[in-house]
């Protein structure tokens, strides 16, 4: 945005701090009248053949539109949730298991969804109820945190669950 000096054209629209019409003025008459006033005047609307400017603090405008924006990039963080994914295996060890839960939880926590996956290989997939049960205990370990979205199903060799954050009364 132009400010002050910076603004080229003859006359100006202006408009004062708290929004009342000024008229068309010359704009040394209203860069006189911005410093008398103690604002700078700042070019809002240059497309039409009379240019519009108010009268304001610039630099508390900068502000308020920054503080917006950080406001708005925020929300949109916290609405942009990821898929992230976690693979187990039919016989995991109960440390690696712990450790995977941690993880979850954490994630969860954030808001982010989960694909809990496990691949069978070679004999494994003779027994694939016992990867059904790795998935089911796993959900008991974190459903304090998040809620079954999808039994676990079975995909050519792999077998997965959805597990989705539990949604807080505060949001």
């Amino acid at each position: 945005m132009l400010i002050n000096e910076q603004i080229k054209a003859k006359e100006v629209l202006v408009i004062g701090p708290k929004g009342e019409q000024l008229g068309l003025k010359s704009i040394e008459d209203a860069l006189t009248l911005a410093n008398v006033a103690g604002f700078d005047l700042v070019l809002m609307n240059q497309g039409s053949d009379k240019p519009v400017c108010k009268l304001m603090d610039y630099n508390k405008y900068k502000y308020e539109r920054n503080k917006k924006q950080k406001e708005a990039s925020k929300r949109q963080r916290e609405n942009n949730t990821e898929l992230k994914e976690f693979r187990l295996s039919v016989n995991i060890d109960i440390h690696d298991f712990n450790t995977r839960v941690k993880q979850v939880t954490k994630y969860l926590e954030k808001g982010h969804r989960i694909k809990v996956n496990i691949r069978f290989r070679g004999r494994e997939m003779a027994h694939t109820e016992l990867g059904k049960d790795v998935l089911l205990r796993f959900y008991e370990a974190v459903k304090d945190y998040g809620v079954m979205e999808k039994e676990p199903t079975m995909e050519m060799r792999n077998m997965f669950m959805f597990i989705s954050p539990i949604k807080k009364e505060g949001k």
